[in-house]
């Protein structure tokens, strides 16, 4: 959080009738040509959405297949939903959610810049990112690609459906709109901080997202040269992953995981940064350790490169190395481990309000921590042997990514709704969607903990008739689940039209971002900002009224 005086600003909230929604014509053509960093955040916003509602249809439909065995779908289809599930809601959801909706609004917001280094460029990279999920769509639903989201060799390469190419060139497409965001959030920081933000006063929002790009524009490379090089191999039969051409398919494995390891960092670092936001303004309290915080997320960044093999356990690398591996997988986790106890320090004492942000952020502290742990036994090199290709992977990732990113991205989103729409939503609709969502991800993932160490194999269509109790209770969380991602839909979207007016700083929090109207101008501030106070000099104000 950065405290910060503004040259000629009250302190009394203003309700924009200026601003970014309004200035600039609100035809279509207006906002599909626009180079303004906040519209271009709101189209991220729709079409991410529309992903995630996508990909959540088909985990519905998995989980209803998975009810009872042999399940409603053909093995086909079965392969087919999974693999539509796995890519959408990796490359086209969790991925770009918080970069590039919260990251575009806000990151200017925050450093005090009228807009990011390079407005085309990203505008550039929305119209790749949709051709990109457009294409990947159409290559799944009406191709039936069923590779699963990792496209392992050689199946990818050699024996699936003809449309692989064409998933294959969507998430190429998708890469190199990860690295124009990457490029312009670097360069953004590093030139366009406002007078007196030193590094050391910037939020720890921009510091994550700084750090998640730093591995977005130097992983995304190697993903994409490996998927072309597949590609190579399916058009022109040449041998590079075959074995039947000569090639080596853990020749794939190694390059594939050494973006997609880093990958879970670029979903993971943004989600860090809106933590480490929302909980010190609902704890009134600065944030501890705070240049614990940063430097955590600048080690896991650069020790992410180094951990990719821990996904390779059993696939034929040597005993040496896996040892290697797995003594990094567990340094990886003591950065981790800083953040989740710095959050919990800041807790301590604090006067904390239970508003809507807050729940979804403590929600994601309890589930990444989870998340974590089992990370460990999935470290352990006798442990993974026995868990691999299980449902407690499944689980695992899901704590991590669904369970933890998805909290985050929620609490984000609350957090900063007041600020993009000028328009407060009804509270008490939004904590018991919070709780929905944390109560119903754990009883659908935390029973896959047990059908993995039990045995039960995952990406089959049906099971041994042993495991369907546990997967009984983990279909009727998806369905409590379901409910609660549906239900900010409707609530957010009321308030659109019929939400109480916010006034600039309706959370009393701190950050150059409250300093201007909401929803903001579309230059950001009429008159440059200057920071005057470091990060973790908090004034505590009273709390906001309750919609």
């Amino acid at each position: 959080m950065t405290t910060a005086t503004v040259t000629g600003k009250t302190d009394e909230p203003v309700v924009g009738t200026r601003n970014y929604l309004t200035e600039g014509g609100v035809t279509l053509r207006s906002w599909l040509l626009t180079r303004d960093h906040k519209r271009i955040a709101i189209l991220y916003t729709l079409s991410i959405t529309l992903f995630f509602f996508v990909g959540g249809a088909a985990a519905t439909l998995i989980r209803l297949n998975l009810v009872t065995p042999p399940g409603i779908f053909t093995p086909d289809v079965y392969n087919r939903l999974f693999t539509l599930h796995g890519i959408v809601m990796v490359w086209f959801f969790l991925i770009p959610s918080i970069p590039n909706t919260m990251g575009n609004f806000l990151i200017p917001l925050m450093i005090g810049a009228k807009d990011l280094a390079f407005p085309r460029l990203n505008l550039l990279s929305w119209y790749l990112y949709m051709a990109a999920g457009l294409l990947a769509l159409f290559a799944i639903v009406i191709g039936g690609v069923d590779t699963g989201w990792t496209f392992y060799t050689p199946f990818s390469s050699m024996y699936s459906n003809g449309y692989v190419v064409l998933a294959l060139a969507a998430v190429f497409t998708a890469g190199f709109s990860s690295i124009l965001t990457g490029l312009n959030f670097i360069v953004t920081t590093h030139r366009m901080r406002a007078p007196g933000m030193t590094w050391y006063r910037l939020p720890v929002f921009v510091w994550s997202n700084y750090a998640t790009s730093i591995i977005m524009v130097l992983a995304t490379p190697v993903l994409a040269i490996t998927l072309a090089l597949v590609a190579v191999e399916r058009l022109l039969q040449v041998g590079i992953f075959d074995p039947a051409l000569g090639g080596d398919p853990l020749l794939f494995q190694h390059l594939f995981w050494f973006y997609s390891h880093p990958a879970v960092y670029i979903m993971i670092l943004p989600g860090f940064g809106v933590i480490s936001e929302v909980v010190p303004c609902f704890a009134r309290k600065p944030l501890f350790g705070y240049k614990f915080v940063v430097w955590s997320s600048i080690t896991i960044s650069v020790i992410g490169f180094f951990v990719w093999a821990h996904h390779m356990f059993v696939a034929g690398i040597s005993l040496y190395a896996g040892l290697v591996f797995s003594l990094l997988s567990y340094v990886i986790a003591v950065p981790s481990a800083i953040k989740v106890f710095n959050w919990t320090a800041t807790l301590h004492k604090g006067w904390i309000s239970f508003d809507a942000p807050m729940l979804y952020a403590l929600g994601f502290i309890g589930l990444f921590t989870i998340g974590g742990l089992t990370g460990l036994f999935l470290a352990n090199l006798a442990f993974d042997v026995h868990v691999t290709d299980t449902y407690f992977v499944v689980a695992h990732f899901h704590y991590i990514m669904v369970g933890g990113m998805v909290s985050a991205y929620f609490a984000g989103l609350h957090y900063w709704w007041p600020k993009v729409t000028g328009r407060l939503y009804h509270e008490w609709w939004a904590r018991i969607a919070a709780l929905l969502i944390f109560f119903g991800f754990n009883l659908t993932f935390f029973p896959q903990f047990i059908l993995g160490y039990l045995g039960m194999q995952r990406r089959y269509f049906s099971y041994a008739p042993e495991f369907q109790l546990w997967n009984i209770f983990s279909s009727a969380g998806a369905s409590v689940l379901a409910v609660g991602y549906v239900l900010p839909f409707f609530y957010l979207g009321w308030s659109l039209f019929r939400g109480q007016r916010a006034g600039a700083n309706p959370w009393a929090a701190t950050g150059l971002e409250w300093q201007t109207s909401s929803p903001p101008p579309t230059h950001n501030f009429d008159r440059t900002p200057t920071v005057t106070r470091p990060p973790y000099q908090y004034r505590p104000e009273p709390e906001p009224q309750d919609v």
